[in-house]
């Protein structure tokens, strides 16, 4: 159960609504990203399926309703009542929300959640958890992806993040574009590809290299990728080639001059009649020394990146936040009263009112502009909305997307992307960043509201 995967302060207000008589209002809430981090030029979401999950599943236990009774910070407001209400507890809202493996940029809503006021509170921590996370490893596999070409890139983080949330970096490396991941459990429950070779440790265990290497092809006949760089990278190619002949997949490169040790080794292999055999390369790669190496010409077919990819290590945290825009006393899907809410705090301002993103592109297909809009505002033509319907009254709509159709999607709109967004280097660019357009419509709403909060404060 995730239902204690949460910040105190949730349960807090959720005791608080409760108590209050606030449990009936409709509370209509989104998660967006205020700014890009650094060095992005746009993000990639990910992470909403998982959301969907625990949404579907959100339940209290007695254990924990239990261990919740006993903290001082909640003491007072585990009444009889409110511990009934969380033994029966559900998700019965409406969920919005875009497809994963959509481009976005920032103040544009990822999900939008109308509920209860309670449920739709008790869930930010874990839905800013889960797309936080997932988004950020995404949006920097994404330019490694982009570097790499036409070779493949290979999620090799595993040991560089915890359990958990490596499992769901190899899915958000693989949905961008990553040929496979180190992962073995990432790989069972998201059928990926599982791709991996053996450790130095492995050469280091036998008397000689060459027994090393005889070994494991003879394990491994048909899967023969072989680390060559324990002792001597060029010695252990010439080793490779002779031990493994035609059945040699590969050889892995691990450390040195990357660029000029593959293409001695790629010299070495094609002389030993082993053209065939993929060089692999990995240790401490990036976006950045990849495309370096691609412009020198390195013959490499397949990169390992680890440690880069699964931190995200240029910008190992996403801001991504979860405000209240709308409330009102109606039942989700019933219509009624709403209220438009914004906050105006200094570089924290929100936009007020359930909104839509509408999406516009030239004729070439690339991305044009894009405009945060109202909900049910005409967009006019050519517009593509971004959000759309995943549950209504606390069901899925629609069964899970496949990863098949998530790559699909991440294809299409990276390669909508104009020139300068794509590019993954650090200078200034005309055109970059991106940012969309306020509609009139709920600019003329930001205004009205900021002139109600402004004469209710007087």
């Amino acid at each position: 159960m995730d239902a204690l995967h949460t910040d105190l302060y949730q349960l807090t207000m959720a005791a608080g609504y409760f108590h209050r008589g606030m449990a009936s209002r409709v509370a209509t809430c989104e998660l967006f990203v205020r700014r890009l981090p650094r060095h992005r030029r746009f993000l990639v979401a990910m992470g909403l399926e998982r959301v969907v999950r625990y949404l579907e599943g959100l339940r209290f236990t007695d254990e924990q309703i239990a261990y919740l009774s006993a903290l001082p910070a909640l003491a007072d407001a585990m009444t009889p009542a409110f511990c009934s209400y969380l033994r029966d507890f559900r998700f019965h809202g409406d969920v919005w929300a875009v497809p994963e493996g959509t481009v976005f940029f920032p103040n544009e809503p990822l999900l939008r959640v109308t509920a209860p006021i309670i449920e739709a509170q008790l869930i930010e921590t874990f839905a800013l958890s889960a797309v936080n996370y997932a988004t950020a490893i995404a949006s920097k596999a994404a330019r490694i992806v982009l570097a790499a070409g036409d070779a493949g890139v290979m999620e090799f983080g595993t040991r560089r993040a915890h359990p958990e949330a490596a499992v769901d970096a190899a899915r958000a490396a693989y949905a961008v574009g990553c040929v496979g991941t180190s992962n073995v459990e990432a790989g069972m429950r998201f059928g990926i590809p599982v791709l991996g070779t053996a450790a130095h440790m492995w050469t280091m265990a036998h008397p000689t290299e060459e027994a090393a290497f005889e070994g494991y092809v003879a394990v491994f006949p048909s899967a023969a990728i072989l680390l060559i760089d324990t002792y001597d990278t060029l010695v252990g190619a010439a080793r490779a080639a002779a031990v493994a002949r035609d059945k040699l997949k590969g050889v892995r490169i691990d450390s040195g001059d990357l660029g000029a040790l593959s293409v001695a080794v790629r010299k070495i292999l094609d002389d030993a009649g082993c053209a065939s055999a993929k060089i692999v390369a990995s240790g401490d790669l990036n976006e950045h020394r990849i495309a370096e190496l691609r412009r020198a010409g390195a013959p490499i077919d397949l990169y390992g990146v680890g440690t880069d990819l699964v931190t995200s290590i240029d910008a190992p945290s996403l801001g991504g936040v979860y405000k209240l825009v709308e409330i009102g006393g109606a039942e989700p899907g019933a219509g009624g009263e709403r209220t438009p809410i914004a906050k105006f705090s200094e570089g924290k301002a929100t936009l007020p009112g359930a909104h839509q993103v509408h999406r516009f592109r030239d004729p070439a297909g690339k991305l044009a502009r894009d405009v945060i809009a109202l909900d049910g505002e005409p967009a006019g033509p050519g517009a593509e909305p971004l959000l759309a319907p995943v549950m209504r009254r606390g069901a899925r709509v629609a069964p899970p997307e496949g990863l098949d159709a998530v790559r699909a999607r991440v294809r299409a709109e990276i390669a909508g992307l104009p020139d300068a967004l794509r590019r993954i280097d650090d200078d200034p660019v005309p055109g970059a960043p991106f940012a969309a357009e306020v509609s009139p419509r709920l600019g003329a709403l930001v205004e009205a509201v900021r002139a109600r909060v402004v004469a209710g404060a007087g």
